[in-house]
């Protein structure tokens, strides 16, 4: 007899309709059920959810030969495309991940830094002194201008802007929580429907139309750059022409598109929200803000920014979890978990495990430096782990960085009020429930050699 794993026996629907506040309604099932417990959400498998680092390994280890991400999100094939990195398993996922991983590591992103901190102080010029503005905003406009010159490598300014509005567009209306909580096969009927498409208020119709636009300028864009044929090209969608995998084969404009989407989808608002949240929390945390200042000051702030990156990334876990569904049984934490149920390694959880984090809810870098920054990082989760870690870790963590050096560096930042502001799910992310809200103010600027040439350790959002 399967033996599972304890959880809520609350209809499915109630269940979905409790994970609107996904924080406070999983940590009630911990607290009841333990470190391994069940769930049942509508028009999902069963969900076995662990919270530890220990039981996430046990589940990462089913990535080679046992378990597959990509088939849980084959509701987001019609505008991610069925190429893309966070729809895909097996041997196309593994050729993709091959052929897009060398665009996003090393060297090919050592000469980023400089165009994202002038991308940064380009939107820090436009903000409002001395009234309050919703940081997240500016955030999500400045990882948006990344994306467009560094991922999609768009030059002609015209162009620009018509492929800003379209991109914000496609981010808002696939990013809507109706679309996210709407049941897999309803989105389906949804997508194919004549009659569902020419509803315009659906969120679907309006993802479909939004992707639409989009692909009509990316798909010029790539047969453009096909004639170019510059083989000097150091942004993403450059580097992805040139591309050839193990039998010399290189990626069609369709791959090419998804690829780029799925970037687009799973980087903008997942590392904009983490640049939410990192200003939402120094400025509501003087003692680490001061500290990070003076090393800035001194040129010595890399080991420090890092680890308030992390600390960050931790406390406000952007991406609350990514599962697996499971194609043999599992024994984990002690139970029997058949085939066909989906495992759930919850970041939100396991970055508040008490025994690796005292205190958890504590802003403190210092637990990513000195004898304690093992375990931290053992149990760091941001960017999922497995075989399916995120491609895009390196450069959403460098972006941060930078940005957040480049905000330092030309601006004082108070909260506009003191409380602090509540995680609010908004598709599978948790942004702050206010959109970061500040007041800004002038600063000297200041030069330093960390600002000029930051570093890039390898560790959150893009593709798996």
């Amino acid at each position: 007899m399967t033996h599972l794993p304890p959880g809520s026996r609350q209809p499915a629907l109630l269940q979905t309709v409790q994970l609107r506040d996904p924080v406070r309604y999983l940590e009630s099932l911990r607290r009841r059920h333990g470190p391994v417990f069940r769930m049942k959400l509508l028009g999902l498998p069963p969900q076995v959810v662990v919270s530890t680092a220990d039981l996430a390994a046990e589940i990462y280890r089913t990535d080679g030969d046992g378990s597959r991400a990509g088939a849980l999100r084959a509701g987001f094939v019609p505008w991610l495309g069925q190429f893309s990195l966070f729809t895909n398993d097996g041997e196309p996922w593994w050729r993709h991940r091959k052929l897009l991983s060398p665009t996003l590591h090393g060297r090919s992103i050592a000469g980023y830094p400089d165009l994202i901190a002038e991308i940064a102080a380009e939107d820090i010029r436009t903000w409002p002194l001395g009234r309050p503005f919703a940081l997240q905003e500016h955030m999500q406009s400045i990882t948006l201008e990344v994306t467009l010159r560094l991922v999609f490598g768009v030059r002609d300014v015209n162009q620009q802007s018509r492929l800003r509005a379209l991109l914000l567009a496609l981010s808002k209306a696939s990013g809507s929580p109706a679309l996210f909580l709407m049941p897999a096969r309803l989105r389906a009927w949804a997508e194919k429907s004549p009659l569902a498409t020419r509803v315009p208020f659906l969120p679907t119709t309006r993802t479909m139309r939004a992707s639409a636009a989009v692909d009509k300028v990316l798909f010029g864009e790539i047969a453009r750059r096909r004639e170019e044929g510059d083989r000097e090209a150091t942004d993403v969608l450059g580097r992805l022409l040139q591309a050839r995998d193990e039998q010399g084969r290189p990626m069609s404009d369709q791959e090419i598109r998804d690829e780029l989407i799925t970037l687009l989808e799973a980087g903008l608002e997942t590392t904009a929200t983490g640049l939410s949240w990192a200003f939402e929390r120094l400025m509501r945390s003087p003692e680490v803000l001061g500290r990070l200042r003076e090393e800035m000051e001194r040129g010595e702030d890399e080991r420090y920014l890092d680890a308030v990156v992390k600390e960050v990334l931790r406390l406000r876990t952007v991406i609350y979890g990514s599962g697996r569904l499971l194609d043999k049984p599992l024994r984990l934490g002690g139970y029997e978990i058949p085939a066909g149920w989906v495992a759930i390694p919850m970041f939100s959880l396991i970055h508040q495990d008490s025994e690796v984090y005292p205190e958890p809810q504590e802003f403190r870098p210092e637990r990513f430096l000195g004898e304690s920054a093992k375990a931290a990082q053992k149990s760091f989760l941001p960017f999922g782990g497995g075989r399916r870690y995120c491609v895009g870790a390196q450069l959403a963590t460098m972006e941060m960085k930078v940005i957040i050096r480049e905000v330092l560096r030309r601006v004082e930042l108070t909260p506009a009020a003191p409380e602090p502001e509540a995680q609010r799910m908004w598709h599978a992310t948790l942004i702050p429930g206010k959109h970061a809200v500040a007041v800004a103010r002038q600063r000297p600027l200041t030069q330093t050699p960390s600002a000029e040439q930051p570093t890039c350790p390898v560790h959150p959002s893009s593709p798996e």
